[in-house]
């Protein structure tokens, strides 16, 4: 969640959507009052710290740059398992970044049972920048022995 000036929001706003821009606190550029200034709303976050919402709040995250942004500041498990805490089971994750962070990235969406993969640019194959989507898949402990001994007593 990197908004710029809430393009991705902009683009959605005939829809009966609800869009939370977030502006990154380290952004190189404060673009939080243009995205206001659009009718938009927003507000400031740090990914190297817990966001302030409920648990299994959004449907989508969007980010672009993120990682990026964040790769000397802190560790990336650490944005994943912030953005698991607040996607709803089966809400989807976009990230646009550069290949050789996706590529890590994917790999912790994958330990996390995510369904995730790598797509290319829409530039085609020889920009180094990818995207990935992923799905945070639903699911629920297995049954255990003695649980499915009582189903069949």
């Amino acid at each position: 969640m990197n908004a710029f000036l809430g393009g991705f929001a902009a683009n959605l706003i005939k829809d009966p959507v609800w869009v939370m821009n977030v502006v990154p606190v380290e952004a190189k550029i404060n673009t939080l009052g243009v995205i206001y200034e659009r009718g938009l709303i927003g507000t400031y976050q740090s990914w190297c710290e817990a966001m302030s919402t409920y648990p299994r709040t959004y449907d989508l995250i969007h980010a672009d740059s993120l990682f990026t942004l964040y790769k000397d500041r802190c560790e990336m498990e650490d944005i994943l398992l912030e953005m698991d805490r607040i996607l709803r089971p089966e809400g989807s994750l976009i990230i646009r970044d550069d290949i050789d962070i996706l590529v890590k990235v994917k790999r912790i969406a994958d330990g996390l049972n995510w369904d995730s993969q790598i797509v290319n640019h829409e530039n085609g194959p020889f920009e180094r920048e990818k995207l990935l989507f992923a799905v945070k898949l639903y699911w629920t402990a297995p049954a255990s022995a003695d649980q499915q001994g009582s189903k069949t007593s």
